[in-house]
Order: structure tokens, then sequence, then C-alpha cells
């Protein structure tokens, strides 16, 4: 089912996620619970060179609401930095899924926050497979945001 599965912790996964997503062509699903300035600022320049791309990008997240002081203003302001870049953000009552799709094919899953990791001890699992991520698609029910049909 899988062609190739790769385990990541927090001092190997950056590396190779931004590798991947120098790759990416079509479409990017990320799903990030919670969102920090700094983080965002360190992935934002290649999400601008996707978007040029015109590569689609779908951010589900915890609506800012849900965070409290400091946390609410940096996830509110990453947000609107993301929607000015044409990126579709949706959000997810309670969310805690930390998931990365890119191109229906190579997907990222574990524990790691995606748009707000800072220092942690993390596992992430980096799998190939178009049949295991578009079951991934369907499962967290953003298909209908995707430009592309399924």
């Amino acid at each position: 089912m899988f062609k190739s599965s790769q385990l990541y912790d927090q001092n190997t996964f950056y590396d190779a996620f931004e590798r991947d997503l120098k790759y990416c062509k079509q479409e990017l699903i990320i799903e990030s619970p919670f969102i920090t300035t700094r983080r965002t600022n360190a992935l934002l320049p290649i999400l601008a060179s996707l978007r040029k791309r015109n590569v689609t990008i779908i951010v589900n997240t915890r609506n800012p609401i849900e965070h409290d002081g400091d946390y609410y203003h940096q996830a509110l302001n990453a947000i609107e930095v993301m929607q000015d870049l044409g990126i579709t953000v949706l959000y997810t009552t309670n969310h805690h899924r930390k998931l990365v799709i890119l191109d229906r094919e190579v997907f990222y899953e574990g524990s790691l926050n995606f748009l707000s990791f800072s220092n942690s001890c993390e596992i992430m699992r980096r799998v190939v497979s178009s049949v295991e991520a578009k079951i991934l698609i369907n499962f967290i029910g953003v298909k209908k945001y995707a430009r592309r049909k399924y």
C-alpha cells in the first residue's frame, strides 16, 4: 500500500518537509491546530513561492478565538498574512490533527504542529502513497475546497 515510509523527529523533520514543499506542484493541505508568528514567518517565503506558481494551499486550524492571549493575536495575524497570499484558511473546532498532504501523493502525519513548533520532542512519518493520501483527504473533509476534483 505504501510506496515508502520514513520517520523524522523534531531535529530532522523540517529539512525533509521544506525539500518536499519546494517540489510541490499543484496542491498543499496543512492541518495544524496552532499557529505562531515565528514558525509561520519561517515558512512564508516557501508558501509565497508556491502561491506564485499557482499551487492551491489549504490550511485547516483552530479558530483563533479558541486561543488565549498572545496565541490569539499570533494566530490572527498569521492567518491574515496567509489569506493575503491567497491561502484558503479553514477552521475546525477543537482541532488537534497534524497533517500535511502534498500533491495527493506524499503526506506527513504525527505530533508536530507544522505552523507553531518551537521546542519539544516530536515524531513525524512521511509516507508516499497516492491511495492513502486520498483516503486522508476524504477523511478530513477538505476536498470541496481543492481546485482539482477527486
